[in-house]
């Protein structure tokens, strides 16, 4: 299986003023806004960090999901939540070839944790020997920084904040989540309770 982000998350999305405020940069100066760069790559990292732990895409951007199998015969559990349309199903044979699934023979089936594809008669299409099939969707919370929860939008700039606040040394831990971050996002992350299935 594999999760390709086809689209980034765009500059004009990320909250670097707020960021900038958190931070308490000085402003008034004729340097305003020259280490916005600097500061557009902690919350990048932040927002990649708190997306990984979650499994929520914040910002909506596109993604192509590819397997060599169905996890069930009638739904496939999607890796990123949560997904608001479901672009295209195909199916790859071992030479490339894709043939795109009618659309009216699959569905969406919305979750805050995980959301699938389901099958609309008794079974999804077949993945060819030797083959694949890639779904196409849409997923995120919205396409501009207060379309996201507000715990999790806090959770990327406290976590920014922090890699900006220890940028100039390796901490022990470092990989760790930092406390306040991990309470923020505790009750978005996925809990797996049993094997199987669409878990």
């Amino acid at each position: 299986m594999m999760l390709t982000e086809l689209t980034a998350v765009p500059t004009v999305a990320l909250p670097v003023f707020q960021f900038r405020d958190h931070l308490k940069l000085g402003t008034g100066f004729a340097d305003d806004g020259a280490e916005d760069g600097l500061l557009e790559t902690y919350l990048r990292a932040a927002l990649a960090a708190v997306e990984a732990w979650t499994g929520k895409a914040l910002i909506t951007r596109d993604f192509m999901f590819e397997l060599t199998e169905w996890r069930q015969a009638d739904a496939q559990a999607l890796p990123v939540a949560p997904v608001t349309q479901i672009l295209s199903v195909a199916a790859v044979d071992s030479e490339g070839a894709e043939t795109v699934v009618p659309a009216d023979r699959y569905r969406l089936v919305k979750d805050t944790h995980r959301p699938f594809v389901r099958a609309s008669s008794a079974c999804l299409p077949t993945i060819p020997t030797n083959g694949s099939a890639r779904v196409h969707f849409y997923a995120g919370f919205g396409s501009v920084w207060t379309d996201v929860p507000a715990d999790l939008a806090h959770a990327v700039i406290m976590l920014a904040a922090y890699y900006h606040e220890y940028r100039h040394e390796a901490r022990i831990g470092a990989a760790q989540i930092p406390y306040g971050v991990s309470c923020l996002i505790a009750g978005w992350r996925v809990m797996r309770l049993r094997g199987g299935g669409l878990d």
